[in-house]
């Protein structure tokens, strides 16, 4: 990636909050990666006119652009999936953040759609490009697991825009899976008080060698965002986690991800691997939403 572009990918943004704007930034700054892309526009719902001089264009011009070649998708995660499939079929390659989609069948339909197109289809997961979990991946590795937990917690998050809880936490799910290999669900409960915005999540997983790893949502007003994990091993413990260092850049480094993809610099194993364990953990997330479903 460092060779010079013998051309540049043209691209638009789709959503503007939180991760689009960053999306847009790194779009626009001198990045070894940015070298082979060029921001064509923004997507919005809103009328916003002009970002920092990126013109906003309609959803029906960026599908229809011989000049885009590549949508990040950056909107709510309950409009992910439209917005997949529509840049797929216009024959746009798609970032999109995560989760994909907030169905199992959903996301492997898509991912076949890409491989009819010829598409790079990226799901974002800034949360393996932390230094916290390439701490952890030190720490467990050649590791006999015991026992585990992780809990996350965090302020109010609107269900109807950002999936069931295993969806919107995915990341967490996708640490564990990453950290442990492929789990099991053996149980899930969902406490909610819709009155007070409070919702807490606990599901019982288990490791191919049946070690049993809890994993608990815990959100509501007042509830700082914190991670607190413990795991134990044969060899000893790992309780919390230490101070790592800032994470820099990790939606930089996910861009130059998905920029070597599009460069082709992924083998087949890689990108076969890395979507095995996408969609595990979308089925894992399904099967804890009718898990706790089929409990109320």
């Amino acid at each position: 990636m460092n060779a010079e572009p013998e051309r540049k990918f043209g691209v638009v943004v789709v959503g503007v909050g939180r991760a689009g704007s960053v999306r847009i930034r790194d779009l626009r700054n001198p990045h070894a990666s940015s070298a082979f892309l060029n921001l064509i526009g923004f997507v919005s719902r809103r009328e916003l006119g002009n970002i920092d001089e990126v013109q906003q264009i309609s959803l029906e011009d960026a599908l229809s652009s011989q000049e885009v070649e590549v949508a990040y998708i950056c909107s709510e995660s309950s409009s992910h999936a439209d917005y997949i499939r529509q840049f797929l079929n216009a024959g746009k390659h798609v970032l999109v953040e995560y989760p994909m989609t907030l169905s199992w069948a959903e996301a492997q339909d898509l991912w076949t759609l890409a491989e009819q197109k010829g598409k790079v289809l990226h799901e974002e997961h800034v949360e393996l490009l932390m230094e916290e979990f390439a701490f952890l991946k030190k720490e467990v590795v050649g590791k006999d697991l015991l026992k585990g937990s992780l809990l996350f917690t965090a302020g109010p998050l609107e269900e109807e825009r950002f999936g069931f809880p295993a969806f919107s936490g995915i990341s967490r799910l996708t640490w564990l899976v990453s950290l442990f290999g492929e789990l099991s669900l053996v149980s899930a409960t969902l406490e909610e008080r819709k009155e007070d915005q409070y919702m807490k999540m606990t599901v019982c997983l288990e490791t191919e060698n049946k070690r049993p790893l809890t994993w608990i949502e815990e959100k509501g007003p007042g509830l700082k965002r914190n991670r607190h994990l413990s795991f134990h091993f044969k060899s000893g413990s790992l309780e919390n986690m230490p101070n790592v260092g800032v994470n820099k850049n990790i939606f930089l480094k996910d861009q130059n991800i998905f920029v070597q993809k599009l460069l082709g610099q992924f083998s087949e194993k890689e990108l076969a691997a890395e979507k095995k364990r996408i969609l595990h953990c979308l089925w894992l997330a399904e099967e804890i939403q009718k898990y706790c479903y089929s409990k109320k």
